[in-house]
Parts: structure tokens; C-alpha cells; sequence
């Protein structure tokens, strides 16, 4: 099993936010990863419900804020609700997703483990007028 450091971060490299998660298996697919990645998110969210979701993908009717987004109504988010929509971003090119200094493009891509790395997510921003 492997153990793996889930790191959000800004363009420039920035680390925003960060955990560690183990348990997980040494070969996995990219779009098991981010839909662990999801399903963790979800599940600390659910367990003590803040005003803002500080998640990979903006949940559903949600109010966006600078860092985050506030729940217009506290409600447990769905996971897998979550995790579909981080795999259409993935694929819109939403954000890039880097394997230690690798980056991963395809969600059905196999990556290894092994040496507990660090699964870095970085949100892009689309541009103004283009």
C-alpha cells in the first residue's frame, strides 16, 4: 500500500492546501486518484460541514467566494456527484494534475506509487476575453 501527499497548488508552484492519505494501492489509474482525491474531500467536508468547501471542483449551487465556495444551505455534498465533475474539468483542462514533476493527461494513464509521492493539483484559470 501507498501513502500519498495530496497538494493543492497556485501556477506559479505555491502550495495552497495539503494531506496525507494512505491505504492507497501502488498502481492505480489517474481517474481513480482524482476520484479518491474527491471522495476524501468529501467525506472531511461532510464530517464537520464548514461555510466554505475548499474542494477541487466548485459542488453545485454553490456560492463562489475567493478561497473557496459557501454553501448557500448545509447539505453533505456527494462524492461521486464531486467526482464526475472533477473528471469533465480534468478533461475541459479545468486543472493539471502532476505525479511528483510528471504530468499525468490522460485520467486512464496507470501511475505508480511506489515511492509515495506527492499528487500535486493545479487550478487554471480561464483567461478574460479568450
Amino acid at each position: 500500500m501507498a501513502t500519498v501527499t495530496f497538494r493543492d497548488e497556485t501556477m506559479t508552484g505555491k502550495p495552497v492546501e495539503e494531506y496525507t492519505l494512505s491505504g492507497l494501492p501502488v498502481r492505480i489509474t489517474a481517474r481513480d486518484l482524482v476520484r479518491t482525491r474527491v471522495r476524501e474531500e468529501v467525506a472531511r467536508y461532510n464530517a464537520a460541514p464548514r461555510p466554505r468547501f475548499n474542494g477541487l471542483v466548485e459542488p453545485v449551487e454553490e456560492e463562489v467566494e475567493r478561497n473557496g465556495y459557501r454553501s448557500v444551505r448545509r447539505r453533505p455534498l456527494d462524492w461521486e456527484r464531486q467526482a464526475d465533475a472533477a473528471e469533465r474539468a480534468f478533461q475541459r483542462n479545468g486543472f493539471l494534475l502532476l505525479v511528483g514533476d510528471r504530468q499525468i493527461e490522460d485520467l486512464d494513464e496507470e501511475i505508480d506509487l511506489s515511492g509515495d509521492p506527492v499528487v500535486s493539483f493545479i487550478k487554471l484559470v480561464p483567461l478574460v476575453g479568450g
